[in-house]
């Protein structure tokens, strides 16, 4: 007698973003039936997803129609977000704060009147103290850090809120959560010129839009750090979380920590092309971050390792076309 094996089925809230467009098709390449859901499809490539809800997830009418199955698993990832340039200029604040609470508060409260099985919630590494980040080559991201709470930016605010409520409702109902603190996630499918970009985007653009010789602008001094982490880790950063039976919040980052400078030098080797940087006036952030990797190592016994500069070549390739793409289209 044949056995039907069951088929788990997920949900991934945001799926017209960068990162839930790519783990809609990693989800697909494990076998699962997914259905996506978010206010538009994805820019850059067909989803893959089964089924794909186009709506308004702040709107509970049509939050409800998206968790109307028992899910295995739910990704929420649709929030309010961009890079520095809307983040850190202030003009978006109350959007950033408003959107994204209530895309939360509705799927907690839709997910479990669904009793989905598990929950997954991208926070995010912004939600880190400013005051541990003041120093550019030694932040302090560790997990344990985060309070007494106070981040950069209302972007970080809302993401501890997001955090509290999630294992809230794993305490008062039960729900299984998992919670990951994203570190500057980059790669191919992704914002690179509608201001939302993130600076390794913004920066593969300036460079495939210049010529060999000329000049492109960086905010700041360029001294400032971060760490990138390319889009398979990840996907499989959040994968091994989701498997595993540690809730978070759990640090899903690179260790590999560069300056903006050193940033925009690998992408000019990656381009060939010998370009001067003018330093101009800009939103900037914390001056330091990196993500610390302790704590995923002992919880899940796996951190990420590819390099950023093997990344950078993908994502590179990847604006190169979208720029070439854009000239023919003008």
């Amino acid at each position: 007698m044949n056995k039907t094996k069951t088929v788990k089925k997920a949900l991934v809230c945001g799926a017209g973003g960068f990162i839930g467009g790519h783990l809609v098709k990693r989800l697909k390449k494990e076998g699962y039936w997914v259905r996506g859901a978010d206010i538009k499809k994805h820019e850059y490539s067909k989803s893959q997803a089964d089924e794909f809800l186009v709506g308004d997830l702040r709107d509970q009418k049509f939050c409800e129609k998206v968790f109307n199955l028992p899910f295995d698993e739910v990704y929420q990832l649709a929030a309010d977000m961009g890079g520095a340039g809307y983040i850190f200029t202030g003009d978006h604040d109350a959007d950033v704060m408003h959107n994204s609470a209530q895309i939360n508060l509705n799927a907690l409260h839709f997910g479990r009147l669904a009793k989905i099985k598990k929950i997954f919630f991208s926070s995010s590494a912004c939600i880190y103290p400013e005051r541990n980040q003041m120093d550019p080559n030694n932040p302090n991201c560790a997990e344990s850090s985060a309070y007494p709470a106070a981040p950069d930016s209302e972007y970080g605010w809302e993401k501890i809120f997001g955090e509290r409520m999630y294992l809230a409702y794993k305490r008062n109902f039960g729900l299984e959560v998992r919670i990951a603190r994203f570190h500057n996630i980059f790669g191919p499918e992704g914002s690179w010129n509608n201001g939302k970009e993130k600076s390794p985007a913004a920066i593969c653009r300036k460079v495939a839009q210049a010529k060999d010789g000329g000049t492109i602008e960086m905010w700041g001094d360029g001294k400032q750090t971060r760490s990138y982490l390319y889009i398979d880790e990840c996907l499989e950063g959040v994968r091994r979380l989701m498997k595993s039976s540690f809730t978070g919040p759990v640090n899903i980052g690179s260790e590999e920590m560069v300056s903006i400078n050193e940033l925009a030098q690998m992408v000019m080797d990656i381009a060939r092309k010998k370009l001067s940087v003018k330093h101009i006036k800009g939103p900037l952030g914390v001056r330091g971050r990196s993500s610390d990797n302790r704590l995923i190592k002992k919880e899940l016994g796996w951190a990420p390792s590819t390099k950023l500069y093997d990344g950078l070549t993908k994502t590179y390739a990847w604006i190169e076309e979208q720029v070439k793409q854009n000239r023919k289209d003008k």
